[in-house]
């Protein structure tokens, strides 16, 4: 990189301390950060068709006025003006707030140009800008930055400008020749002034693509070379199982295997036997048979004379866990315990005695796991379940526990592939996309409030087969005091209604851990029929005598959660139902209400859903781990992504890479981002 696209802002003719201080707080310090501040969108000033423009799209158009204009105030200084324009055949009105001024310029049959937003159902254009004339041809399309404080976006295009004429020279390529040969990218400086300064559509076009490939590739590299000297510099080992023992344990299984588990369980065998540690995320929709799939890999392990473990967010999720693990493996000589905080005393110090020793196979538990007492005497396989739950410092201790044992994630959240190539980059992804035979898929329906009625019929109907419900009320994120009154009020309503018939369970956030539990096991007992609940019942609960789950406000909850909660219904051989009780305003509300009736398909919806909500709200801004890209959008240029992704990863096992001068500014990036210390890699 050039030292003096380093330098202060004030480097640049025309910008003094005050608005570099100005600057600074959009971010801004260098002539770098200066020159690589993008547009994130463009005004565009072509004409264009009332027939070809979408509802909402931001238009120019041009026409005759056909009205004298009316103006009307409202409150202090604000005012409406309203006047009708014919625009092609269409008479169209044209709205523009507090600009009374205009009214004295505008005269009837006058040709006029109007910029706004189009209303396709009203026809209307709300206009930000109104020209007396025809179009100027000159400009056809004008970026939009971001501001902050006193720079305001004429400002900030002057100092783009002005920034660019001096140092824009001066700005040197950073991609290997041979992409930008490949796929025919601009150069980084074209480019840079593809997206600042665009002529025309296709220019705009080629500068952002060769952006977009920049940003995936760059990140892709640092995951990709994180992969490898993870890879390399972590002595694994190689687990040398006994495969007729294993194939006898996988036909002793009451049922077959489908196609996905086959192949999911062939890429953990592999990785287990190889030398280097395995760091793989499995993901499997709810019910798709992911216990089965790790009994088998724990089996394998043992065969092979190691230990393993299996560490999951909950008490409850971990005794259903040891539970079917028990009944899978203890038949074949494996012992299975149960270590969560709640065994004490005398047992849990013979628990831990019997792991040292090596006399317990299979260690199930919550993050009790991790704590310092925990000594296993070889282990081998460590899976953790819902691990996006676990953060990247539990789930390193539980893997320095043993010499680097093999480590398996394994998730019922269905993460699309783009986000799993992103997010888990340096993990090795294995899917299981096919649901066991038999499976009867679940019912769903979408009701407006007012058939609450017909609802509630509908679980006395569920009720009184033995059958149980869930009711789920939704998480409010500003309040949780008010997620919890909505809960309570549901809780009063049903318990009124199904008094004496039904015992009617409470469940939020605002209970201590152990009333959870209590609450929960009563329902796994059938103790309680009914249990409201906000969202914590979400993850591994199994209870197959509930057949019916109705969730309050659906629209609330995006469509993977909605799935998510939908899959703690159907885990028995009984049809289940689940009910959305939503009245959703927006169009992509109904839209995902729809979508939630149509398919079961937890990938599909995945993508839908972040289609709808864009990545950063697919996991909650809080807790994403998503890098920020400036140009690139995950969803949209997905196939850049994987396409970066492939030669980060082709790049990172060459030898050239590491060795030849070509690529020393790559490997220098790599260094400045903490990735490489320095080393060289063969």
């Amino acid at each position: 990189m050039n030292p003096n696209y380093n330098q202060s802002v004030t480097a640049v003719k025309g910008i003094g301390e005050e608005t570099a201080v100005s600057l600074a707080e959009m971010n801004i310090n260098t002539v770098k950060d200066l020159l690589e501040y993008f547009p994130y969108r463009y005004e565009d000033y072509r004409l264009k068709d009332l027939e070809e423009i979408k509802h909402d799209e931001r238009v120019t158009v041009e026409g005759k006025i056909h009205s004298e204009p009316s103006l009307a105030y409202y409150g202090r200084k604000r005012s409406r003006l309203t006047v009708r324009v014919l625009v092609g055949r269409y008479l169209i009105q044209v709205v523009m707030f507090n600009q009374p001024y205009l009214k004295n310029k505008i005269t009837l049959n006058e040709t006029v140009t109007v910029t706004g937003k189009w209303d396709q159902h009203r026809q209307i254009i709300t206009a930000n800008e109104l020209k007396i004339g025809s179009a100027s041809s000159n400009k056809d399309f004008e970026p939009v930055y971001a501001v902050k404080g006193n720079i305001t976006v004429k400002g900030i295009r002057r100092f783009i400008k002005l920034a660019f004429s001096q140092y824009g020279n001066e700005i040197s390529e950073t991609l290997p020749e041979k992409y930008l040969l490949q796929y025919r990218l601009l150069d980084r400086r074209d480019a840079m002034r593809s997206l600042h300064f665009p002529a025309n559509d296709q220019e705009l076009k080629q500068g952002r693509r060769r952006f977009v490939y920049e940003e995936f590739f760059y990140f892709q590299l640092k995951m990709q070379a994180l992969r490898k000297i993870e890879r390399e510099q972590s002595k694994g080992i190689a687990q040398a199982y006994d495969l007729s023992r294993l194939m006898e344990f996988i036909d002793s299984l009451p049922f077959a295997l489908t196609n996905a588990q086959k192949r999911v369980v062939n890429e953990i065998l592999t990785d287990m036997k190889s030398p280097y540690r395995m760091n793989r995320l499995l993901q499997g929709d709810v019910g798709s048979g992911k216990t089965a799939v790790a009994a088998i890999a724990l089996f394998a392990s043992r065969t092979a004379d190691f230990q393993g473990a299996l560490m999951v967010p909950t008490e409850i999720l971990a005794e259903q866990h040891a539970e079917s693990l028990k009944t899978m493996l203890e038949p074949f000589g494996l012992r299975c315990e149960l270590l969560t905080s709640s065994v004490k005393g005398k047992r849990r110090r013979e628990i831990l005695q019997h792991l040292k020793d090596g006399e317990i196979d299979v260690l199930i538990g919550t993050h009790a796991l991790i704590q310092e007492e925990v000594e296993f005497n070889k282990l081998g396989l460590v899976i953790t379940d819902e691990q996006h739950r676990f953060g990247v410092g539990q789930r390193r201790i539980l893997r320095e526990k043993g010499e680097s044992p093999d480590v398996l994630f394994m998730t019922a959240t269905p993460i699309p592939r783009t986000l799993a190539i992103t997010v888990f980059g340096e993990m090795d992804v294995s899917i299981i996309d096919e649901m066991p035979a038999g499976r009867k898929a679940i019912e769903t329906y979408w009701a407006k409030p007012e058939m609450l009625d017909r609802v509630l019929g509908f679980m006395e109907k569920e009720l009184s087969a033995g059958q149980q419900v869930y009711v789920i009320c939704p998480l409010i994120e500003e309040s949780d005091k008010l997620d919890v009154q909505n809960a309570i009020d549901v809780h009063a309503t049903l318990m009124h209604h199904f008094h004496g018939r039904y015992d009617v369970g409470l469940m939020h956030g605002r209970l201590h851990p152990d009333e959870k539990e209590n609450v929960m096991k009563a329902f796994s007992r059938n103790e309680t029929q009914i249990l409201v609940s906000t969202t914590v019942v979400e993850v591994g609960v199994n209870v197959p005598n509930a057949t019916m789950m109705v969730i309050y406000d659906a629209e609330r909850f995006g469509l993977a959660q909605l799935h998510q909660l939908r899959g703690r219904v159907g885990r028995g051989d009984k049809q289940s139902y689940c009910v959305l009780l939503a009245d959703p305003k927006s169009e992509v509300g109904k839209e995902r209400m729809k979508i939630m009736t149509e398919t079961n398909d937890g990938f599909a919806l995945s993508e839908k859903d972040l289609e709808l909500r864009g990545p950063g709200d697919f996991f909650g801004k809080k807790q994403s781990g998503l890098p920020e890209f400036k140009v690139a959008d995950m969803v949209h240029d997905y196939r850049a992504l994987e396409t970066a992704r492939n030669d980060a990863a082709s790049l990172v096992e060459s030898h050239e890479f590491w060795h030849s001068d070509e690529y020393l500014p790559l490997r220098n990036y790599l260094k400045e981002t903490g990735v490489l210390e320095g080393e060289k890699l063969d």
